[in-house]
């Protein structure tokens, strides 16, 4: 069957992962994959997974499958945490949330809804985006097209470029939006700018896809989400798909979900019933350890106590890796202003190093740098900032 058909390309991120194991220098840093990284170079297992997995261990009498939607108690505590205690998108039951495989299952089975009853559909994505968006949407039959995003001259949102083009989105169109953390250039909106997005949106007519895989890796979970709170208060339909697999470190757990905000509990519970039919023919229900062990955390108040510590102890190290990068190539006289770092948000930034520049640290460096300059800041740590900083400069100053 495959004698005469050629090979897939490998994953751009992933490639670049095999190729950093492969590579036999003892210096050698990778600034690709984005996952957390702590002080250690240890993608850690957090505390408060921890202690939550060892009291799911205990209670667990049984390995019965979850509900198609998943556990009734991980939805509400997801919808909680997007929204807000108490919110109003909560207490009117406008809102129906299912448990996914990561966030990359919420923004598929989001698509397949999407696309399922609006299918002349076209999706709209910042250029640049996260490289598997356009991936996922193609894959369900979506043909893409860009918005403006990223101003490589100011370095931050080429905001009047982008709000043009959106009022411009035909009525029936779907836009893709990343709450914070803008992956991979870490330039975020401000709340003026998310509320001429959400006049936009209204206006026009296009259907809103948030996707927020990176809650409490800016400011805070709550000053986070204060995108998603304000979509909610509009009381338009959107989507949002969020991820466990940052802010609890539970990456290979695949936990996520997939929350559909409607103007009214009736719609809710009719996107509820068509979101099942296309999960019961994918993967029929969610895997349980990961999403279970998420709503104890989220849930038992020492445990999520103990989770918002820790999770403010990562973005407190990024911002610290940040500032260290930044102080660091002044100090070795680089020409080139990388001072836009420090405020950048999340652990990604557009670094402004060029292809010819990633290249040369890959060749001679063995340090690995997506293609485009995108570093993951958290993949620097106190034992190889010197390292970094030396062969960037050597890098732009040669």
């Amino acid at each position: 069957m495959w004698k005469n058909i050629e090979a897939a390309p490998a994953d751009a991120i992933l490639g670049l992962t095999e190729a950093f194991k492969s590579d036999s220098n003892t210096n050698k840093v990778n600034l690709g994959v984005g996952v957390y990284k702590d002080e250690n170079g240890t993608t850690p297992v957090l505390s408060c997974i921890k202690k939550a997995e060892n009291m799911l261990l205990e209670e667990q009498i049984t390995k019965g499958y979850l509900p198609i939607s998943g556990n009734a108690e991980y939805g509400a505590a997801v919808q909680e945490l997007l929204f807000g205690s108490g919110s109003e998108v909560i207490t009117s039951n406008r809102a129906s949330t299912i448990h996914s495989p990561g966030g990359t299952g919420g923004l598929r089975v989001g698509a397949d809804l999407v696309k399922k009853f609006k299918p002349t559909a076209t999706l709209w994505v910042s250029s640049p985006t996260w490289a598997n968006h356009k991936g996922i949407f193609t894959a369900a039959g979506f043909e893409i097209n860009d918005y403006p995003y990223y101003d490589s001259t100011t370095k931050g949102v080429n905001f009047d470029g982008m709000i043009g083009a959106l009022n411009s989105v035909p009525e029936g169109d779907v836009v893709l939006l990343h709450v914070c953390c803008h992956n991979p250039t870490g330039a975020d909106l401000n709340d003026d700018q998310w509320d001429d997005i959400i006049e936009s949106a209204k206006a026009n007519k296009w259907l809103p896809f948030l996707d927020f895989a990176y809650q409490g890796f800016g400011d805070s979970v709550e000053q986070d989400r204060r995108a998603v709170e304000k979509f909610a208060s509009a009381g338009i339909d959107f989507l949002v798909a969020s991820s466990f697999s940052k802010n609890l470190a539970l990456y290979n757990e695949r936990v996520g979900a997939l929350t559909v905000v409607s103007p009214t509990e009736k719609e809710a519970k009719v996107a509820m019933s068509h979101i099942k039919k296309i999960i019961r023919v994918n993967y029929s229900n969610p895997p349980a350890h990961g999403g279970l062990s998420a709503k104890i955390v989220l849930t038992d108040s020492a445990l999520k106590e103990l989770w918002l510590d820790e999770l403010a102890q990562m973005r407190d190290r990024i911002k610290k890796m940040r500032k260290a990068l930044v102080n660091g190539l002044i100090e070795r006289n680089v020409d080139q202003d990388f001072s836009y770092i420090i405020d950048q948000r999340g652990m990604f930034s557009f670094s402004g190093l060029s292809d010819d520049a990633v290249n040369d640290l890959k060749e001679n460096k063995s340090i690995y740098i997506v293609k485009g300059g995108r570093i993951n800041v958290a993949g620097l740590t106190s034992r190889n900032i010197h390292y970094v900083c030396d062969s960037i400069a050597d890098t732009l100053n040669n």
